[in-house]
């Protein structure tokens, strides 16, 4: 196994969540795994990160590199506190939290639309 190259937290899980162990990339908007010891959590972590990595790689080929953009966005109290607690569960930031949702409900739209598409 290789190691992760990337910096990488780790949290035990909630009998409620399952327990096991919760690794998670910060600096990987997405990137997270989880195990039933820390050990297989690092190395499902390993995977995980080697995935992303790949699927970055391949998407970069077809985007031009861009600087992160700000986003300012009014948000209700109740979703505000709902992202806050998730984040808290999950141990990342709010930011982090926010890409992670918006990345993942595109993903699922850009799948919805291809699946519709017949894959084209």
């Amino acid at each position: 196994m290789n190691a992760p190259k990337n910096r990488i937290e780790f949290r035990p899980l909630t009998d409620e969540e399952g327990g096991g162990w919760l690794a998670t990339f910060p600096d990987l908007p997405g990137c997270i795994s989880d195990g039933a010891t820390p050990e297989e959590a690092l190395r499902n972590a390993a995977e995980a990160e080697s995935a992303w990595l790949a699927a970055n790689r391949q998407w970069s080929k077809t985007k031009t590199a861009e600087k992160p953009a700000r986003l300012v966005a009014r948000l209700p109290r109740s979703i505000h506190r709902n992202l806050q607690e998730r984040a808290y569960e999950e141990g990342v930031s709010i930011n982090t939290m926010m890409v992670t949702l918006i990345a993942h409900g595109l993903g699922e739209i850009a799948g919805s639309s291809q699946a519709a598409s017949g894959g084209r």
